[in-house]
């Protein structure tokens, strides 16, 4: 008798003996175990994403409002200008609805553009639609089980017509809870947090009069119409009220009335509850830090890649976009190696938010060069970079330490490297050759030198102070140092638009041409993160700090000059 897994594999094999047309098949991981077939009356939700009319229109269109030097810049483009980029060719939508419609499937539209269809089938349509066999995998390292298939097969009248199709081959787990990094503060005298409130606890930990006092950050809040963050939350992240109203009493005594932020719920995230780390942690550092800026916590109740595209999707679909986007979560890039096409379907999205105006952020990781959890023995036989930094059309935000001294060095754990699926941007190629010239051979061989390199900025990411549910924690990452930017911006796009001038949007190639001067050049120390190698601080940029952290003054003369 064969053993349950052998009976598996069998199976898996079977269903590819006889398929015609484009033909994906797919080795996952050796943690990705087969459990068993997926039951056939099962539902499946797929996003079939279809090619975009001018992708190479849309990127030329990003970099054109968003280069100073531009005779265009800050002229973002409008929601149906970037939409007639992106839509599908009429004859794409025809082959696959027609092809859907074969087999007795209806699609939804998933995104403004219509160049995302959805249909929910059960287990064994999907099977019979893409010669597949779906099959439970389970995640060894993280107990996730995955619903997905070895092979599948588009007919070639349809294969042209659809750029891609998931989940179905790509092995990519869901965020998933780690150990948190907050450290409780227990409400005792000899405890600095309570006995040391004012400028003097910055020597110990941060609150926001800290990052006002050394990144220049302005106290007064933001007034112009108009001005807006959106801060991503996952896996049931919630902040509350009564939280952000005990950190602004204790922390932010100069405002006399706690700003309020709105909740809304994607894919059926929660919108109430008990305050939770991350949430908090994002929402205390934005509302806390750009005080007076409309702030709302898009709760996305779907943890997996899916959820990452919806909140896309769902910010695309509004009138007026939210200026600033803050996202302190990620995937490693290494589980979307093969699936490089789903991997530019999220570039694309985050480059339809930069073309409107929004300028997105997100954390680099927080593993140094192992990106988020890449390779859990750190042994130094190859850098693994994380996802999404890696996209040339948003902005990846390191981590730093030890500005109480006056001089920034590198936080280990500040996530950095370079991409292994996005080539490197043309605005970014000098300075990081000047920094590949300085590093000579080190680390050769663990690295692609040609890659998109991350992060593009960092800030202070050790020692935050958090309310959370009720007490006070010290937090650290880069998903702290993440919002402290996404706020330093959102309070340049207010002095901008009290102006009459337009929001920063995409900043990167403003940066890497002129924002350098503005930032501070961090120079010291390394992101070894769990190893024993990492890629060294230098002068200018480098994989580690990126372009430095802000100096709010000098970050205002220059977009006030623009």
């Amino acid at each position: 008798m064969l053993a349950p897994r052998a009976i598996v594999a069998l199976s898996i094999a079977s269903a590819l003996a006889f398929v015609h047309g484009r033909q994906t098949t797919v080795v996952p991981k050796a943690k990705f175990v087969p459990l068993r077939p997926a039951a056939p009356t099962a539902s499946l939700q797929l996003t079939l994403v279809l090619p975009p009319t001018n992708i190479d229109g849309l990127h030329a269109a990003l970099y054109d409002v968003s280069d100073p030097k531009s005779p265009n810049y800050g002229k973002h483009l409008s929601k149906s200008d970037v939409e007639a980029f992106v839509a599908p060719k009429p004859e794409s939508v025809k082959a696959v609805t027609t092809w859907l419609a074969q087999h007795n499937i209806d699609a939804e539209v998933a995104s403004p553009s219509g160049d995302m269809l959805r249909i929910d089938i059960p287990v064994s349509k999907a099977n019979e639609l893409l010669a597949a066999n779906f099959t439970e995998f389970k995640d060894k390292d993280t107990g996730a089980i995955l619903t997905r298939t070895l092979s599948v097969s588009i007919p070639d009248e349809v294969e042209q017509h659809l750029q891609y199709l998931f989940p179905t081959t790509e092995f990519i787990t869901p965020l998933h809870p780690n150990r948190p990094p907050f450290q409780v503060v227990s409400p005792t005298p000899e405890n600095p947090v309570f006995k040391r409130q004012g400028v003097d606890i910055c020597s110990i930990d941060v609150v926001p009069q800290c990052l006002e006092d050394y990144y220049h950050v302005p106290s007064a809040p933001g007034t112009a119409p108009g001005n807006s963050i959106a801060v991503a939350g996952y896996l049931n992240e919630i902040a509350t009220e009564e939280d952000l109203e005990f950190f602004f009493m204790v922390w932010r005594p100069d405002v006399t009335t706690t700003p309020e932020f709105n909740v809304v719920s994607i894919d059926g995230g929660v919108t109430s509850g008990d305050g939770t780390g991350e949430a908090s942690l994002d929402i205390q550092y934005t509302v806390g830090v750009a005080t007076g800026v409309p702030t709302t916590l898009y709760s996305v109740g779907d943890s997996s890649t899916q959820g990452f595209i919806d909140i896309v999707n769902f910010l695309l679909g509004l009138d007026e976009l939210p200026l600033v986007l803050t996202t302190s979560y990620g995937f490693n890039e290494s589980d979307f190696q093969g699936s490089e096409d789903f991997a530019n379907t999220f570039c694309n999205a985050y480059a339809q938010l930069g073309a409107r105006g929004t300028s997105v952020f997100f954390a680099s990781g927080d593993n140094g060069v192992y990106s988020f959890a890449f390779g859990s023995e750190c042994d130094g036989t190859t850098f693994g970079p994380s996802f999404p930094s890696g996209c040339p059309f948003l902005t990846s935000v390191g981590a730093t330490t030890g500005y109480d001294s006056g001089t920034e060095v590198v936080a280990d754990f500040s996530g950095g490297g370079f991409s292994n699926i996005f080539p490197q941007p043309s605005y970014q190629s000098a300075a990081v050759q000047s920094y590949l010239d300085a590093l000579g051979s080190t680390n050769a061989g663990l690295f692609n030198r040609s890659g998109r390199a991350y992060p593009d900025i960092s800030a202070q990411g050790i020692n935050y102070v958090t309310r959370i549910n009720g007490t006070f924690f010290l937090s650290e990452g880069t998903s702290a140092s993440t919002p402290v930017w996404a706020s330093v911006v959102a309070l340049l796009n207010d002095a901008l638009l009290n102006a009459g001038k337009p929001p920063l949007g995409f900043i990167n190639p403003l940066l890497y041409s002129e924002g350098a001067a503005a930032l501070n050049d961090i120079t010291s120390g390394s992101n070894t993160g769990c190893g024993a190698q990492g890629f060294p601080a230098l002068a200018g940029w480098d994989p580690a700090t990126g372009l430095g952290s802000p100096d709010y003054d000098k970050l205002l003369a220059l977009v006030m000059s623009l």
